[in-house]
C-alpha cells in the first residue's frame, strides 16, 4: 500500500517494518490483510537514537538452523508470492541507518512519532516492528532514549509504539512461532489503527500458509 508523502526526502506511513528477512514480511502481510499500510526496509545494523553515544550492533536472529530450513524456506516462499501479488512495500535494498523517537503527538494518548532514517530519505511513522536484536540490546536503546525500563521488555516497547517479531535473547524462534508472533503484532497494530472497527481480511496466497501443529 502506497505511503503519504510529505516534505522533500520524507514520507509518512502508519508502520515501518526494519528487516526484510522472514519475520518483516510476515508482520507486512498480517498488516495488509488487516488494511493497514506499512513500509519494510532492511534491517539497522545498529540500534539508538541521536542521544545514543554507543549505538550497539544487532546480530541476525531469524537465521534457521538445519531443521527448520525447509520449513523457513517454503514458508518464505509463500510470503514473496503474497508481498509480490498484494504489491506491498518492500525496499529490501534500503537499509534503516538510525531511529529516532521524535515525541507524542497531541491527537491521541500514547501516540508517538518515529523517524527512521535511510539512505533514501527519512520514514515517519506511529509503529515501528524489530526483528532483529536480543533483549539485552534492546533495553540498552530504551536507555540511550532516556526512556524509563520495566521488568516487562516487550510492554515497555509496546507503549512507545515498538514491536518485537523474531527477536530471541539466546534461542532462535522457530519459523512457527515467527508466524505467531508476527500475527499477534499485526492484531495490535491493527487494533489501535481501527479501534472502532474490524476491517474484513483480505484473502490471497499468505492463507495457503501451513497451519501451525
Amino acid at each position: 500500500m502506497s505511503s503519504m508523502p510529505t516534505c522533500a526526502g520524507t514520507e509518512q506511513t502508519t508502520t515501518v517494518i526494519i528487516g526484510s528477512g522472514l519475520p518483516g514480511l510476515a508482520v507486512a502481510s498480517e498488516l495488509r490483510r488487516r488494511g493497514v499500510d506499512s513500509i519494510t526496509v532492511d534491517a539497522l545494523e545498529t540500534l539508538g537514537g541521536t542521544q545514543s553515544a554507543n549505538p550497539v550492533a544487532l546480530p541476525r536472529c531469524d537465521a534457521p538452523n538445519s531443521a527448520s530450513l525447509h520449513e523457513r524456506n517454503e514458508i518464505l516462499r509463500h510470503l514473496r508470492n503474497y508481498a509480490s501479488s498484494h504489491n506491498l512495500d518492500i525496499r529490501s535494498n534500503t537499509r534503516a541507518v538510525r531511529l529516532n523517537l521524535l515525541g507524542t503527538e497531541l491527537s491521541g494518548p500514547s501516540v508517538h512519532q518515529w523517524a527512521v532514517h535511510t539512505p533514501d530519505g527519512i520514514l515517519l511513522a506511529h509503529h515501528i516492528v524489530l526483528t532483529r536484536g536480543a533483549h539485552s540490546q534492546l533495553r540498552r536503546m530504551l536507555a540511550g532514549l532516556g526512556l524509563a525500563l520495566g521488568q516487562n521488555l516487550a510492554a515497555a516497547m509496546r507503549a512507545i509504539g515498538i514491536y518485537l517479531v523474531g527477536v530471541g535473547e539466546l534461542i532462535t524462534p522457530t519459523p512457527r512461532e515467527v508466524l505467531r508472533q508476527a500475527k499477534v503484532v499485526g492484531q495490535a497494530i491493527s487494533a489501535k489503527v481501527h479501534p472502532d472497527s474490524v476491517p474484513s481480511v483480505l484473502t490471497g496466497s499468505f492463507a495457503a500458509l501451513p497451519s501451525p501443529a
